[in-house]
């Protein structure tokens, strides 16, 4: 994999817990300037005063717009990484216990909130940009019980990555996701999926194990580097094998 330049930049969204902190740190360790938003969790002591950071709420168009602008220029006046990983849950609700705001909430958080930061961060994006968002595996087998609205979002997150892969590849930008499994170590397993249950999802998973917020940054790095960037419009599923058990 081609180690990024030190004057390269990178906006993880979400990036102060979980799966976007461990993309975060992995862009850093590889001499990346980076941005993070976050909403409610404070930033970890250990990137305070390694990374630019702002509170955005991901669902605000208009907070999007001027916050990744912000951000950008404090970057320099570029982005050339982008990582939308801000999202999650919510709750686990059954399709016909679902009233519409939860509906539309889950929607806009994990969908909505992906146009709205590409659409933003384009603008100073040049050739060789890249686009990395963060799926699911539940986009590909419904997720666990309650998580209909967060499959269906993240099921939109790819194909909304894989239209974006062919609109932005004639400028030079290549677009990609990643699909993770059960990720420990993250608020969200944390908040929603009970203990035996990890374990009944681990001990059917292939690997024997769960997967862990490097195991994602990693691939993340590989798609967001030189060596990666033919795989644009590629969802890469980190999950140990799950999906096919």
């Amino acid at each position: 994999m081609t180690t990024p330049s030190t004057d390269r930049t990178a906006l993880v969204t979400g990036g102060a817990t979980g799966i976007g902190l461990g993309i975060a740190e992995a862009f850093l360790r590889e001499g990346t300037r980076v941005a993070i938003t976050r909403n409610a969790s404070p930033v970890p002591d250990a990137l305070a005063d390694r990374v630019v950071a702002e509170r955005m709420d991901a669902t605000d168009s208009a907070e999007v717009t001027e916050t990744v602008a912000r951000l950008a220029h404090a970057l320099g006046g570029r982005i050339d990484v982008l990582v939308n990983n801000a999202g999650g849950l919510v709750a686990r609700r059954a399709t016909d216990g679902m009233d519409d705001e939860h509906w539309h909430h889950v929607i806009d958080l994990n969908l909505s909130s992906v146009f709205y930061v590409v659409r933003a961060a384009l603008p100073f994006m040049a050739e060789g940009g890249r686009i990395v968002n963060i799926s699911s595996l539940a986009a590909h087998n419904g997720g666990g019980a309650g998580a209909a609205a967060y499959a269906a979002a993240k099921a939109g997150v790819e194909g909304f990555t894989r239209a974006l892969a062919k609109e932005l590849g004639p400028r030079g930008i290549a677009v990609s996701a990643v699909a993770p499994g059960l990720i420990l170590e993250t608020p969200f397993h944390e908040r929603f999926t009970p203990q035996a249950d990890q374990q009944a999802t681990i001990a059917a998973t292939p690997l024997r194990r769960a997967g862990t917020p490097a195991d994602v940054a990693a691939t993340t790095l590989y798609l967001a580097s030189d060596a990666g960037g033919f795989a644009s419009g590629t969802v890469v599923a980190v999950n140990g094998a799950a999906a096919f058990h």
